[in-house]
């Protein structure tokens, strides 16, 4: 026996060694805990006004990291209640909790409260897969074991809150107080709190959006844990228990509409990060005033809608079913699936029409008059020939029936209109012309377009081009006061045997005119014989050095009509030259990038338009982006130009196309209308000193707008409603005459200095080394009777 139990002794030391062996190599590979405290959730992509409203979120996992100190206890209450109540008091394995588990288990055939405790499921979600072996297993508890050694017991509950899955994208209590509830987690009540820490253990089967009854039953259990562990009182329970369930799906809305600066930025973070961008927890902080992008996208839809109207009504985009009518209880979803969103718009369902009124119910469950004739007395049909309506209805039965889906517009004065969802198109961009930060940028309307037409329509300007040319006349030794004759003018191709007969939209000539005058009544033929005087040559070497793509410009007399295509973002930088002083600056939209704990990792610099732009900072993107040095932006107009042109262009506003912008009621606004010759494109460029923008109004498909569709009607009052808000609170800006410019006396007639006393002479502006010549005396020759100079040779 002795024997016996010497050999039993030795196999007993022996086995302890080898599974102590075994047990101390497993510790020693386990990796390094410690990394645990710098580890990166995955976190989605941010993208933010300059303001810091949020405009897009892009990842897989909708994450919102907190700091510990910053969870309401009731959560940790809960959230122990329900997955580990010993967790302050175990060393990362509850011996207690596996033998209860064991013991659920073979009573009643299913396990309540897990064996794992919080610790063991941070060791196996952020080291170790899902898979079900005993190997997994005797990892996870040795894990626990050191992990528990080398983080306190708040480090490692900060990490489960912020890394368990939740459910529907949720990754940790602040991503599902926001996805269930729309609020943070400081805002949740007891009952919201129970249900949120329910859905760990399976957040398919107790989603309170999936499954409400499991998930409530799941509720209560945990608060009935938390009554019996003394963490919360009966009535508090009590209370809890009856509640109902309120939990709804919250998306990542957005809090401003700007969806098409939100891909930019996306796709700029893409570019230079790859897939990590959207999962660093990056901010980008967009240069995109809220105010403004407001204002656009509001001036955008109202200007397309209005337009729409003057084109009829196309009927109904949809009916409801005699059956569908009598379940008023499924009216909201009805209107929710049948009609697209549109900005601007909303959406409605006629329930009842009678005499001079027609009853809607809205998307938003409110019950809305549409009284007569106000509210619809546009609603001419629609025909198929383009411009031609139908008759103008007498009656609300004349427009619409019981079960259409309409849009309706809210007008300011509180009443409802009858609308159309517009299926023209339309772009607006803003810069702030001395940095070239996009303040409002509208690339389309409708949501699900990603199409941005404010960056990638290419376009013709028509005659919103114009200015350009005529810079590049004034840089190249004419005046404003210089004369073209606006007369018919052919030109003729042997080769095709085609003439071109180009003429104003008028249809009318005006004979001799200054180039002051030709542009703000924008005459074609007077653009034309500029352009052939100055060579289309020497104009597209002036262009490129304002920032064009020269290689898209036809090297022909119709560049003179604005016949090369460009974007409204193009064109937008172009008039920032004339806005700023003569720079050229280049758009941007990225102000700065933050990382996931809050530091700038990048920050843009951009070359301003002004003498001296210093800053100490140099910009770094994780070594992923290098910027130079802030450098002043180029000089392209030199200012005698600039300020002429600008000075012209405020006459384009005062008496010319562009003068409904008188509205405004500022003497700084300058700009220019455009309209392409077979009224396919709409636009109107115009800027402060402080602000420059364009909008494009057309359709995708180019195609003709409608008779009197100019720019002056279809663009301008976009561009009116949009500055009117952009502008408010901004002094009128009052700029100094440059040095190098002079003002003369002119006969308007001729250009040339006015005699004294001329009563209907007008001052213009030259350069001091361009003075005009005086008018020449007209003396009767006594042998002819006829005078010294003839009107050809004046003109």
């Amino acid at each position: 026996m002795p024997h016996l139990l010497r050999w039993m002794l030795l196999f007993f030391l022996t086995g302890s060694l080898a599974a102590g062996g075994l047990l101390w190599r497993s510790y020693a590979d386990l990796p390094d805990v410690n990394q645990l405290r710098s580890v990166e959730l995955e976190t989605p992509l941010q993208v933010f006004s300059k303001d810091g409203e949020l405009i897009g979120e892009f990842g897989e996992k909708r994450r919102r990291p907190v700091r510990y100190a910053e969870i309401p206890s009731v959560f940790i209450d809960a959230f122990l209640a329900a997955e580990d109540d010993r967790f302050f008091s175990h060393h990362g394995v509850d011996l207690n909790g596996l033998v209860r588990a064991a013991w659920q288990l073979a009573s009643s055939g299913h396990i309540q409260t897990g064996g794992s405790t919080i610790t063991m499921q941070v060791a196996k979600n952020f080291f170790l897969s899902h898979e079900r072996t005993f190997q997994r297993k005797f990892k996870e508890i040795l894990l626990a074991v050191k992990i528990e050694r080398e983080l306190t017991k708040e480090e490692i509950l900060e990490l489960y809150l912020n890394k368990i899955f939740l459910g529907n994208r949720a990754y940790g209590i602040a991503a599902a107080a926001e996805v269930y509830y729309g609020q943070d987690i400081q805002a949740l009540d007891l009952a919201q709190v129970a249900m949120i820490a329910g859905l760990p253990k399976a957040p398919s089967a107790y989603n309170p959006l999936v499954n409400p009854e499991r998930a409530k039953i799941r509720r209560d259990w945990i608060l009935q844990r938390m009554h019996s562990l003394g963490t919360i009182d009966e009535s508090a329970m009590q209370s809890a228990t009856g509640a109902p369930i309120l939990a709804q799906y919250h998306g990542a809305q957005p809090a401003l509409g700007a969806p098409h600066i939100a891909e930019m930025a996306r796709s700029w973070m893409v570019e230079r990060l790859g897939e990590r961008a959207y999962t660093g927890g990056f901010r980008v902080y967009t240069t995109v005033s809220g105010r403004a992008q407001r204002a656009a996208v509001a001036a955008v839809s109202n200007g397309l809608t209005e337009y729409t109207e003057r084109h009829g009504y196309p009927g109904p985009e949809a009916r409801a079913t005699q059956t569908e009518l009598e379940s008023p209880d499924q009216y909201l979803a009805l209107i929710r699936g049948r009609l697209p969103r549109y900005p601007g718009l909303t959406r409605g369902l006629v329930t009842e029409v009678s005499g001079k009124e027609a009853k809607v119910t809205t998307e938003g469950g409110e019950q809305v008059t549409l009284g007569w004739p106000d509210s619809m007395d546009w609603a001419r049909p629609q025909l198929a020939q383009v411009d031609t309506l139908g008759p103008a209805p007498s009656q609300p039965s004349d427009v619409v029936s019981r079960g259409d889906f309409i849009h309706l517009r809210a007008m300011p004065e509180g009443d409802w209109r009858l609308a159309a969802r517009p299926q023209v198109q339309g772009a607006l961009v803003a810069l702030n012309p001395g940095t070239g930060g996009i303040e409002a940028l509208v690339g389309g309307l409708n949501p699900s377009d990603r199409f941005n037409r404010a960056t990638q329509a290419q376009r013709q300007p028509g005659s919103a081009f114009k200015p350009f040319i005529y810079a590049a006349a004034l840089a190249n030794g004419y005046s404003a006061a210089s004369v073209i004759n606006d007369a018919p003018i052919v030109f003729h191709d042997r080769q095709l045997e085609q003439s071109w007969r180009p003429e104003n939209s008028s249809g009318e000539f005006g004979g001799p005119m200054r180039l002051r005058e030709a542009l703000y009544r924008s005459r074609n033929l007077v653009s034309i014989r500029l352009l052939q005087a100055l060579t289309p040559a020497t104009a597209i070497d002036y262009l490129s050095t304002l920032g064009f793509d020269a290689e898209r410009f036809p090297p022909d007399l119709s560049l003179a009509l604005g016949s090369a295509t460009v974007s409204p973002m193009e064109l937008t930088a172009g008039y920032a030259i004339l806005a700023n002083g003569g720079y050229r600056v280049e758009p941007y939209w990225i102000d700065r990038v933050e990382g996931a704990d809050g530091a700038v990792i990048y920050q843009t610099v951009p070359r301003e338009a002004c003498a001296v732009c210093e800053q100490d900072l140099l910009p770094t993107f994780d070594d992923t982006i290098a910027q130079g040095m802030p450098e002043t932006a180029p000089r392209v107009m030199d200012h005698q130009t600039r300020y002429l042109m600008v000075s012209m262009l405020k006459d384009v506003v005062r008496r010319g196309t562009g003068i409904n912008a008188r509205a405004l009621g500022r003497g700084d606004i300058a700009g220019k209308t455009g309209t392409t010759n077979d009224l396919k494109d709409a636009w109107f460029a115009g800027f402060t000193p402080e602000m420059v923008a364009a909008v494009w109004v057309g359709y995708d498909e180019p195609r003709k707008l409608g008779a009197r569709e100019y720019g002056s009607t279809a663009a301008l009052p976009i561009w009116i409603d949009f500055m009117e808000v952009a502008l408010a609170g901004r002094p009128e800006v009052e700029e100094p005459l440059p040095p190098g410019l002079v003002t003369v006396r002119i006969d308007p007639r001729t250009g040339l200095r006015a005699s004294p006393g001329q009563s209907d002479a007008i001052f213009e502006l030259f350069r001091h080394t361009q003075l005009p010549a005086e008018a020449p005396s007209v003396t009767t020759n006594s042998a002819t009777g006829g005078d010294s100079l003839t009107p050809d040779e004046l003109f």
